[in-house]
């Protein structure tokens, strides 16, 4: 009787323990899921603020017909990803179109001294740090999701559970422009 009560709280406990650990795995997961919420806000802004920027530089770009079309294509493709992992992949085609613009704005020293136009720089910039900001936090829930469903023992519940290990929000395609050292000529 005593050896069938001692199994018994055995079983007790490892269910709690399995439930225990179910529970952190969907608030991280939550918190994952909260996190990109944050960013999507700010993306939102963003996109709300690319046709202003596309239409205030149309009047002086009127050879750079490719890089307003990227941005407007990009960003229409960003507005209809649905799963993180697309919107993922949608906003660094936006932000790398988004870079190929600010290229080619440099040609147009009338553009830069123009008033609404380095107005929408400064809005775009402010939602830029805020969408890193958010990117980070993303990042950092992401990760210690991936942690709790890689380590022992979770992992079993993670497996048992079809929890999976998530992407980062990273740079993508801009990766290799930000490692790229600056280049500095004097001439």
């Amino acid at each position: 009787m005593i050896i069938l009560l001692v199994i018994l709280g055995i079983i007790v406990l490892l269910i709690f323990w399995v439930i225990s650990l179910y529970n952190r795995l969907v608030k991280l997961r939550n918190n994952r899921e909260q996190a990109f919420a944050d960013v999507d806000v700010q993306l939102k802004q963003r996109h709300d603020m690319i046709p202003q920027l596309v239409e205030a530089v149309k009047g002086y770009m009127q050879h750079e017909r490719g890089v307003l079309t990227e941005v407007t294509e990009a960003r229409a493709a960003a507005m209809k990803a649905s799963s993180i992992n697309d919107k993922i992949v949608a906003e660094n085609r936006l932000s790398t179109a988004l870079d190929g613009l600010k290229v080619a704005v440099e040609a147009y020293p009338d553009l830069k001294a123009s008033q609404n136009f380095m107005q929408l720089q400064n809005e775009i910039a402010d939602i830029e740090n805020k969408i890193a900001a958010a990117r980070r936090f993303f990042n950092s829930a992401t990760k210690e999701l991936n942690v709790a469903t890689e380590v022992f023992p979770s992992n079993i519940v993670a497996t048992l559970f079809n929890f999976k290990r998530e992407p980062l929000f990273d740079l993508g395609e801009q990766r290799a422009t930000v490692e790229e050292p600056p280049k500095i000529s004097f001439s």
